[in-house]
């Protein structure tokens, strides 16, 4: 019992000897400890760098699509603009145009209207001219018609000279010389006579005529009465003609100017869509000038991102190569250093009293097993508590080793130690090895995520410009169509139109040629009736009263007839310069139509090839996303699906690791006490051989 209680004394003593010896750093494992945690740095600043690239990359790829997208819809706004230049400059063409011909429509309206009114002043002023002329002359000739029937009622002398005159001047000078007529009277009525005569009549005035003078006075009265018959149809006739002249260039003239003011209208309004169309224009060009500015800066922009982005990734594929090779160099080292250094470390720095163990082995055999069996019930104990079957299996190892192996070896804990030693290598071989799978779960799922997220994204965006160019592209169409139809109608109407002008201008050459040949029917009726009436020596008793109602009334009729051959004239002008105005309007109106079909064309085109295009690329994006979908199920299947996750596992290796360690450090302290032990029975054995 003392014996027991010096040597439980001495462990006691010894293992806090051994506990504090312990505590103190191996410089071995401290440098293997400092290669651990510079392995631990370098990983930890590979995932940082590893995350900023990632987000650089991404910033990249986000950025290098938004130019992209900015550049294809700045290209489509310079086309779209180009395109609108071009039609406002051909429409401010097609105005000028208008303008061109309406200011020489103007022009030539304004002539023929300026030489119209002159000669409607001529003819005015011969009319009235020739109006005083006449109703001076039918004035002279009522006067002498009247003196002659009053001197012949009186029988004077002067009248039975004027019976006894053998000519008209004959006649007019005895009337002057009575005092009956005026000279200045006289004068006209020879010279009205004279120029009333048949040119091919060889008589002269002085000449008697016997059918006039046969012996009475009424003869040189009828002459002047149908002297005036004739001058008054002449003044009438030339009322008449004023009357439709008058009619006629009141209603040119309006016509005229109808033309005129709805030209200028017409002009006015071609003008302000000129100017408008210039103003559109300049606009246009103006926002070309800034949108392909702006293309230019952004194509410059994307080539220097390319260049920034390419430069970023060799730098970062550089460091990564680097920081690859320093983590082998260091996982070199720390294998050489652990693999070679095991023997020369224990020397160097543990006890060196080991080789006391050969005093007492009956005694320290007993107890290096209690401490063995110990060491297995710890393990056992471990391995029911984590349920680790491989704990199990080593601790059966154990309890193998310890009850068929205590002799064979001088160090009783020799083959417990290294089992527990190769289950702890195992162990942090599988923690490392499991942790390298999380981080690459934990990089791959991130990445492939983000991969993800990004390829939605761009299909998300592809498939909302496709819809907007798809609405653009179905409204451009139906425009198209609608202009078109509207092309059709305007085709159908000018036909029409023309049919109808055709119509038109052949009923009025044929009511024209009908009314001209009726006018003048009616002018050689009135001229046949006005001769007869108006000769002598009818053989019976003529109808004069009758045939002047006829003639009145032929009258009217040839003022009619004149009338409606004006107002056909008239008419048949305006209705050709309407069906040319419209026929100018309809052709503006096609050209206008024509152009907008032509550019609107043009431009659903260019949207359905740019939707084609769009549809593929978001076709090779989608797969993309597929393919990223697919490897990520695979990742989840691979990382995720798992009966027990990262975190438990880590856990309960963490703990049979510590308790591992742990049972090393039993063994080690037992086998401390059992080397202090033999060195005090070496001692004693030494002391008690030399007092003998």
């Amino acid at each position: 019992m003392k014996v027991a209680g010096v040597a439980l004394s001495l462990w006691l003593i010894v293992s806090a000897s051994a506990a504090g010896h312990a505590s103190k750093a191996n410089p071995v494992e401290k440098v293997i400890q400092l290669l651990s945690d510079l392995q631990a740095k370098i990983l930890k600043e590979g995932e940082e760098a590893q995350r900023v690239y990632s987000e650089f990359a991404e910033w990249c790829d986000d950025r290098s699509k938004n130019l992209g997208f900015e550049i294809k819809t700045g290209k489509a706004q310079v086309a779209d603009l180009t395109a609108t230049i071009e039609k406002e400059t051909a429409d401010i063409s097609a105005h000028g145009t208008q303008v061109d011909e309406l200011a020489s429509s103007i022009a030539t309206d304004d002539a023929d209207l300026k030489a119209a009114t002159e000669i409607r002043t001529k003819e005015q002023a011969d009319f009235s001219q020739e109006d005083a002329e006449m109703v001076e002359v039918i004035d002279t000739l009522e006067r002498a018609i009247a003196i002659l029937q009053r001197e012949m009622n009186k029988g004077g002398a002067s009248m039975m000279q004027v019976q006894n005159a053998g000519s008209l001047a004959k006649a007019f000078e005895i009337m002057v010389q009575a005092m009956a007529f005026s000279s200045a009277d006289a004068s006209k009525l020879t010279a009205l006579v004279q120029s009333s005569q048949d040119p091919d009549d060889d008589s002269s005035l002085g000449a008697p005529d016997a059918a006039v003078y046969a012996g009475h006075s009424g003869g040189i009265i009828e002459t002047l009465e149908g002297l005036l018959e004739k001058a008054q149809a002449k003044l009438s006739d030339a009322r008449n003609q004023e009357t439709a002249s008058l009619h006629n260039f009141e209603m040119l003239k309006q016509s005229l100017e109808d033309a005129i003011k709805f030209a200028n209208k017409d002009m006015a309004a071609a003008k302000a869509a000129s100017a408008a169309c210039a103003e559109a224009k300049a606009a246009a060009e103006g926002d070309l000038a800034v949108t392909s500015k702006d293309l230019a800066e952004d194509i410059k922009t994307l080539g220097s991102l390319h260049h920034n982005c390419m430069t970023k990734a060799e730098e970062f594929e550089a460091a990564t190569k680097s920081r690859g090779e320093e983590l082998t160099a260091l996982a070199e080292a720390k294998k050489v250093i652990s693999e070679n250094t095991s023997g020369a470390a224990s020397i160097s720095y543990d006890l060196n009293q080991v080789s006391l163990l050969q005093i007492s082995r009956s005694v320290l055999s007993s107890e290096a097993g209690l401490a063995n069996f110990e060491a297995v019930r710890f393990i056992r104990d471990l391995a029911r508590k984590q349920k680790d079957p491989a704990l199990a299996q080593l601790a059966s190892r154990m309890a193998s080793a310890i009850r068929f192996g205590a002799g064979d070896s001088d160090d009783p804990f020799a083959k417990v130690k290294g089992l527990i030693s190769d289950m702890l290598e195992r162990l942090e071989a599988s923690a490392t090895a499991d942790a390298t799978h999380k981080a690459y779960c934990d990089k791959e799922l991130s990445e492939t995520n983000a991969k993800k997220d990004d390829k939605s994204a761009d299909v998300a965006k592809l498939s909302t410009k496709i819809d907007q160019m798809s609405a653009r592209s179905a409204s451009l169409k139906e425009e198209v169509a609608t202009l078109q139809k509207e092309l059709a109608e305007l085709a159908a109407s000018q036909a029409e139109m023309d049919k109808l002008r055709q119509s038109e201008h052949s009923a009025y050459v044929s009511n024209r040629a009908d009314t001209e040949q009726g006018l003048e029917g009616v002018k050689m009726g009135l001229k046949i009736l006005r001769e007869y009436y108006a000769s002598d020596g009818k053989a019976h008793q003529a109808a004069d009263g009758a045939g002047g109602g006829i003639i009145g009334l032929l009258e009217v009729v040839e003022s009619d007839f004149s009338k409606g051959l004006a107002e056909i004239i008239t008419t048949e002008e305006g209705a050709a310069a309407d069906y040319d105005k419209q026929t100018k309007e309809n052709q503006i109106a096609e050209t206008m139509k024509s152009q907008d079909v032509k550019y609107k064309t043009q431009e659903f085109t260019k949207l359905d090839k740019a939707i084609t295009e769009a549809s593929s690329d978001r076709e090779g994006v989608q797969n993309e996303l597929d393919a990223v979908l697919e490897y990520l199920d695979k990742l989840k299947d691979m990382c995720v699906a798992k009966a027990e996750p990262y975190e438990e596992r880590t856990r309960r290796r963490e703990a049979e690791i510590a308790g591992l360690k742990e049972a090393l450090q039993i063994l080690e302290g037992e086998a401390v006490l059992l080397q202090r032990k033999t060195s005090l029975r070496q001692v004693r054995n030494l002391r008690a051989g030399s007092l003998a």
